[in-house]
């Protein structure tokens, strides 16, 4: 299998698109601990379509978390990170295999209904200043893996429940990185096991990852003197919008 032969139609300004967006993610999910599985479906899915979409952030989030993880690798909470992990992989397993027994269209739906939820999501948790303890966030952890599994941009949720957890600032960026590589190698097992990683999914989660990685370093060296909020809102609309697209392009595919 060539992974060049992934860029098959596809132009140098397309590619030189996905990689600008790659970067931006990166920089945006090494500030705010999420970002890439919400930005890079805008791109992609114009591009390739919606069903390879959550296989090649799946592969490609295992570079950035990686360089994330070691840009922060010394506030992950070790602990938090083992009871999600330990909660999330059955059924983070179960979401990756429901995912590709989707067709284009009902993955379209999927990736954009869980972008669109997000941001209320998210809002929701913060306005109530939720708290759980190591038991809830085990249970919650449960559900996270079926959702981290099928969709893409359910990272918000994962960082909702670290922030709940008590956790603060960069610890819940690091943490967050260390789970998210776990998750992202049962994910991709799964994908390979059902033959969905094709020479266009590794060439498109490479590129994105490559690039990537020095975003992380990046958003290290802003995470102190950039506005999180401003961001945050750029990235709730871009995402809201992100979704209402996917959707009705899904449901005009149907009709």
């Amino acid at each position: 299998m060539s992974i060049l032969a992934g860029f098959a139609d596809i132009s140098l300004g397309q590619l030189a698109l996905v990689g600008g967006m790659a970067l931006l993610a990166s920089i945006v999910g090494g500030l705010a601990g999420y970002g890439t599985g919400a930005l890079m479906p805008l791109v992609l899915v114009p591009l390739v379509g919606a069903e390879p979409v959550v296989p090649i952030i799946a592969i490609s989030a295992i570079i950035t978390n990686t360089s994330r993880f070691v840009a922060y690798f010394q506030y992950a909470n070790r602990r938090r990170a083992l009871i999600v992990i330990g909660a999330a992989a059955l059924t983070t397993a179960l979401g990756a295999y429901g995912y590709t027994r989707l067709t284009g269209t009902g993955a379209a739906l999927v990736i954009g209904s869980m972008l669109m939820l997000s941001v209320p999501l998210r809002r929701l948790a913060k306005k109530r200043d939720v708290r759980i303890g190591d038991a809830g966030l085990g249970v919650s952890a449960v559900g996270y893996g079926v959702l981290v599994g099928g969709t893409s941009g359910s990272g918000v949720i994962l960082l909702s429940l670290l922030m709940a957890s008590g956790l603060e600032g960069a610890a819940v960026i690091a943490t967050d990185a260390v789970i998210s590589v776990v998750t992202g190698v049962i994910k991709i097992s799964v994908f390979g096991l059902a033959g969905v990683v094709t020479a266009q999914v590794l060439a498109f989660a490479l590129l994105i990852g490559a690039i990537a990685i020095p975003g992380a370093f990046l958003a290290k060296a802003f995470v102190e003197r950039m506005p999180v909020h401003i961001h945050t809102a750029i990235l709730d609309a871009a995402v809201i919008t992100g979704g209402v697209v996917m959707i009705s392009a899904a449901m005009r595919s149907v009709t």
